[in-house]
């Protein structure tokens, strides 16, 4: 497998990077390097580039997101950390990482988009296309049974035994000792030591504070990088799951993947409208016979449905076409259609009163009504007579959701 490139940003433009070249189990194949960005890119051919920038400038967070929220994950999570967070949502860059075990915590690193855009124009004005990039505090390692934490120039990054990372100014030691022994809920206590990475600058003008603090820890263990820490997050590498920053609009692209995704589109764009004018044309004439009898059916089953009890006719159509002419011949003012007129009128009267059933037979409608209350059902029929009618409430009785009636209306002349 090819190397990796390990290159780290500095925390100001104006100051020079370092790189580290690493084999896939994050070996180191030679000594840390330091130099512009120009330099490094001339070390990038034949390798996978990982990018580290500062963990000053990106919040490692952890917070606590629905399991299932699938692909809107990515649109939820703004808004889940808007309050927490100084800057417009849209001005930031929001990255997602995975989670580990059952935890319901989802890993999310944010940064500005012009920190962004500034550090990707950077490197590619030097000829560098990272495959991933990442906080530099997100590849401090992290032990279940101790805190990690790191002294780095003139700020300080801290691991709980559980949770993200925090970088802290060097000066706010103390504050982040503290951090440190933020206990996880499962360990119920206080963090039982302190593994701390240091160079020797670093040791010698904070390790004061560091004694002075040695009492609230077990214990705790030092350890010199004489190198930087580019070799610790180097060793990191193939088993840490940091967040990459580069997803979404930033998700990194080659020429050769978009030349070769173009082409699948117009492939795909293509089998689909040959296959669509074919499945069209041979199966034309099946869908229209299938229509033709879906609706031969469904008139067979409203004529069954509007006239049970009629024998089966070979032409059901005729047949209710004529029925409803007879219908309409008979609707005069004490006709069916004249009754229902009057009906949705008087309903009107009775708010919550439903039509259950409804016949009308021998110019008589006959009607099963489900109201709150008696007077519902009386209202009702007071109003049909208000309106001519003959209407009387032949029967009644409480029930579970109100009363139930029946009612029957016909003309005053019949």
């Amino acid at each position: 497998m090819a190397d990796w490139l390990l290159l780290r940003l500095p925390r100001t433009p104006d100051a020079p990077a370092s790189w580290l070249v690493v084999d896939a189990r994050g070996a180191a194949v030679g000594p840390p390097q330091s130099g512009p960005l120009s330099l490094a890119g001339a070390r990038t051919a034949g390798r996978r580039i990982c990018v580290l920038v500062p963990g000053t400038d990106v919040l490692v967070a952890e917070p606590d997101l629905p399991t299932k929220a699938g692909a809107k994950l990515q649109q939820l999570v703004p808004y889940a950390m808007e309050e927490h967070l100084a800057e417009d949502i849209d001005d930031l860059h929001f990255a997602i990482g995975k989670r580990t075990g059952h935890s319901t915590r989802t890993p999310v690193a944010v940064v500005t988009r012009a920190l962004m855009d500034q550090w990707l124009t950077a490197l590619k004005s030097n000829g560098i296309e990272p495959e991933a990039m990442y906080a530099d505090s997100d590849l401090l390692p992290q032990n279940p049974g101790q805190a990690v934490a790191l002294l780095d120039e003139d700020v300080i990054v801290v691991r709980p035994p559980s949770g993200s990372p925090v970088t802290l100014p060097a000066e706010a030691l103390p504050e982040a000792l503290e951090i440190a022994q933020a206990s996880a809920p499962e360990m119920g206590g206080a963090a039982r030591g302190l593994i701390l990475y240091t160079g020797a600058a670093e040791w010698q003008q904070h390790s004061a504070q560091v004694e002075a603090l040695r009492e609230r820890f077990d214990g705790i263990k030092i350890q010199l990088l004489s190198a930087g820490p580019l070799s610790l997050f180097a060793q990191q590498m193939p088993a840490a799951t940091p967040t990459n920053l580069l997803q979404g609009a930033y998700q990194p692209t080659t020429s050769r993947a978009v030349g070769f995704r173009a082409w699948r589109v117009a492939a795909i764009l293509l089998v689909c409208l040959v296959g669509l004018h074919v499945a069209g044309k041979a199966t034309e004439l099946t869908l229209l016979k299938r229509n033709e009898h879906k609706v031969d059916v469904s008139i067979r089953e409203a004529f069954q449905t509007a006239m049970p009890g009629e024998p089966s006719s070979p032409d059901p159509r005729k047949h209710m076409e004529q029925r409803l002419a007879t219908a309409r011949a008979s609707g005069g003012s004490s006709g069916l259609l004249s009754a229902l007129e009057a009906l949705v009128q008087a309903r009107r009267a009775a708010p919550g009163a439903v039509v259950q059933a409804l016949s009308y037979r021998n110019g008589a409608v006959e009607l099963k009504v489900a109201a709150p209350d008696a007077a519902s059902l009386d209202h009702m029929s007071q109003a049909l007579r208000n309106n001519g009618w003959h209407a009387d409430l032949t029967s009644g009785n409480n029930v579970a959701s109100g009363y139930e009636g029946r009612i029957q209306i016909h003309s005053n002349g019949s």
